[in-house]
């Protein structure tokens, strides 16, 4: 074990726990966004797949996302358990760190991306349902996608696409897989007739707050190292985070005529989001940029193209799905090899192909995590059906689905 670089492994551990928080930030995120009858259920949603997909990761998952590639499409079973998962480096992944390392780093992204879906589904879904959806989800979907972009031998990988920290595994499977939810469970009873107000701003921004600050270990602990490419990430992701935060909040002022805290909060989520792909890619002006087009990019599709029309609770399609698109195509035109030799210089830096390379991984993965998505629903909504009764609806899913209130009257 020689090879064991003891500032490398202490930062992807460091990293794996800062991802681990975003999972209840989240929780918190989503939780302040809801009606004050449903605040425990949809934290509850984010909280329960810390253990469910820590489970699973282990005993298969990882295995499925990372395993040795069968075609090209999907790991094989030969690490299933963590068998052969040791302490020693794997080369093809991670070589100055640990094995197990390498693995308990990407759970953390495994546990947080179906989370990131139950946003569009809140105040209406069964719990059994959900557990049953989530872990059927990350099995035929993450861990074939992580794979296909991430794994060795992955065939998405090997046409060249560039996804640094998860913007077409993570935000654009969970934000097109939420859009189908949002369709196929429907409205929320009284969805355009009645107040469904924010309870707590301030839990949200709490939320936001703590995503922020654990992103750094989403995008900087990709580099897998300790190194300056690990600092180049970091910068990026502050600065599309920024960026994005104020260009959503003017973009909400101007529309609306006051600053929203809620948008400010909601635009910096969206910056991560669109700077996960490129962020050990691009330069921090390119950063930047990137940011501006993901706030105002995704402030469009909530306001314009989503809202009132689809009942996509928590916004996740026009937050993850978009700003991933907007992300993962900004990589084809920004990325240079002047910041990561091991990536590709993009449209900018004279390569046209990168950005069609990157549409392609958009379009095939998106229509692959929709159509598993919906046949899924489809499944369970006929054998245990998806949606709670009409009457839990109006009392709320914390005492219908948990028996437990959030605040005592």
């Amino acid at each position: 074990m020689d090879a064991i670089n003891g500032a490398d492994t202490a930062w992807v551990l460091i990293s794996a726990a800062l991802v681990m928080l975003m999972t209840p930030a989240l929780g918190l995120f989503y939780g302040g966004m809801v009606r004050g009858k449903n605040v425990l259920s949809t934290i509850m949603h984010s909280f329960f797949m810390l253990a469910l997909i820590s489970v699973q990761w282990v005993l298969i998952g990882y295995s499925l996302a990372f395993g040795p590639s069968l075609g090209g499409f999907i790991g094989g079973l030969d690490w299933i358990g963590l068998n052969g998962v040791g302490l020693e480096p794997n080369p093809d992944y991670a070589a100055t760190i640990p094995h197990q390392g390498f693995m308990v780093y990407q759970l953390m992204f495994a546990a947080i991306t179906p989370a990131l879906i139950s946003g569009a589904f809140a105040e209406r879904k069964r719990f059994k349902a959900f557990v049953i959806f989530s872990l059927l989800w990350s099995t035929l979907v993450y861990a074939p996608v992580a794979h296909w972009v991430w794994g060795v031998g992955g065939w998405i990988r090997a046409l060249g696409a560039l996804d640094f920290a998860g913007g077409t595994v993570v935000h654009i499977t969970s934000g097109v897989s939420a859009l189908v939810c949002a369709i196929v469970l429907g409205k929320r009873l009284g969805y355009g007739d009645e107040p469904m107000q924010p309870h707590n701003v301030t839990m949200t921004v709490l939320g936001t707050a703590l995503l922020w600050f654990g992103w750094f270990g989403f995008n900087a602990g990709s580099a897998l190292g300790s190194g300056a490419l690990s600092v180049s990430a970091f910068v990026t992701t502050n600065t599309a985070a920024a960026m994005a935060a104020l260009t959503w909040m003017t973009a909400s002022w101007v529309r609306h005529k006051q600053p929203s805290v809620l948008g400010a909060a909601a635009g910096a989520v969206a910056g991560l989001v669109g700077i996960t792909p490129a962020a050990g890619f691009v330069t921090p002006m390119a950063a930047l940029i990137i940011g501006f087009l993901a706030g105002l990019g995704c402030f469009l599709a909530v306001e314009l193209l989503v809202r009132g029309r689809v009942d996509d609770a928590l916004d996740v399609f026009g937050v993850h799905g978009v700003g991933g698109i907007i992300g993962a195509l900004a990589t084809g035109i920004f990325a240079t090899k002047a910041v990561n030799a091991a990536g590709a210089d993009g449209l900018l830096y004279g390569n046209p192909g990168q950005l069609g390379v990157q549409a392609l991984a958009i379009v095939v993965v998106a229509a692959y995590a929709a159509a598993v998505t919906w046949g899924l629903l489809k499944i369970l909504d006929a054998t245990i059906g998806l949606r709670v009764s009409r009457e839990e609806e109006h009392r709320g899913l914390d005492t219908t689905q948990h028996g437990e209130v959030a605040y005592q009257a």
